[in-house]
């Protein structure tokens, strides 16, 4: 029987006692069929990973047992993803995979072209707390509220941004990024493509950079995780 992964907001130490939210205690008791005694490990980017116990566990509620910790926190390679709004399905698959792939924070942007003005953000971080668990990372990334392009851009504390630019002759994503370091981010667009203007003002920010992922269209999910794999091959955890 796997032991389940959960992630803790509240303070972890061995010999402490937790209470559960109400949704860690459903999913635990109807969804895993778990009870009081069985084990479970919990875990936060502050403390670490702990073994625990299920201490009491009654429909929506539960409390745990904080035992040995079995992993010292690690510290995350700070490698951001922008990008544009896409359709509810392929935003939630592009959180869960951009979260498995170690990206520390995720930020959906509005641009020009962008097929949806409405982003569910509680939604995404729930499936990137979900996918945290599943894939045996301390962190959970952070989910920003949805913003125009440019407000971000505005906001932006100048660290390297590599714009993936589609049908533009530019050097490959994997050239430019061998001699940065993180912070840095990954910045994606919609379906259609960035709007001329929008590629103005992008060219105009001195932290931008233009970057080419293949000979070949991807789509914007797809470019998404393309991207974040060759920026941890090259900059980050994978290195």
């Amino acid at each position: 029987m796997s032991i389940p992964r959960i992630a803790c907001d509240a303070p972890l130490a061995e010999g402490a006692e937790i209470e559960a939210s109400p949704a860690q205690a459903h999913y635990l008791g109807a969804v895993m069929r778990r009870a009081a005694g069985d084990p479970l490990h919990l875990f936060n980017a502050r403390d670490g990973e702990f073994a625990a116990t299920i201490a009491a566990i009654r429909k929506d509620r539960a409390r745990f047992a904080v035992g040995a910790r079995l992993r010292a926190p690690a510290a995350v390679p700070d490698i951001r993803l922008l990008m544009a709004a896409v359709k509810r399905d392929a935003m939630e698959w592009t959180v869960e995979k951009a979260t498995e792939l170690g990206v520390a924070s995720i930020q959906p942007v509005f641009t020009r072209r962008s097929v949806t003005d409405r982003v569910n953000t509680d939604r995404l971080a729930l499936i990137a707390r979900e996918a945290a668990e599943q894939c045996e990372r301390l962190d959970v990334p952070r989910v920003h509220p949805a913003a125009p392009l440019h407000a971000v851009l505005d906001a932006w504390d100048g660290a390297p941004l590599l714009v993936a630019a589609e049908r533009m002759d530019c050097p490959p994503l994997i050239a430019r990024a061998s001699g940065l370091r993180p912070p840095l981010g990954w910045l994606v667009g919609p379906e259609g493509g960035f709007e001329r203007a929008e590629l103005d003002d992008l060219a105009r920010r001195l932290f931008v950079a233009e970057v080419a992922l293949g000979p070949r269209i991807l789509r914007a999910e797809t470019a998404a995780v393309a991207g974040l794999a060759l920026l941890q091959a090259a900059a980050g955890d994978w290195a």
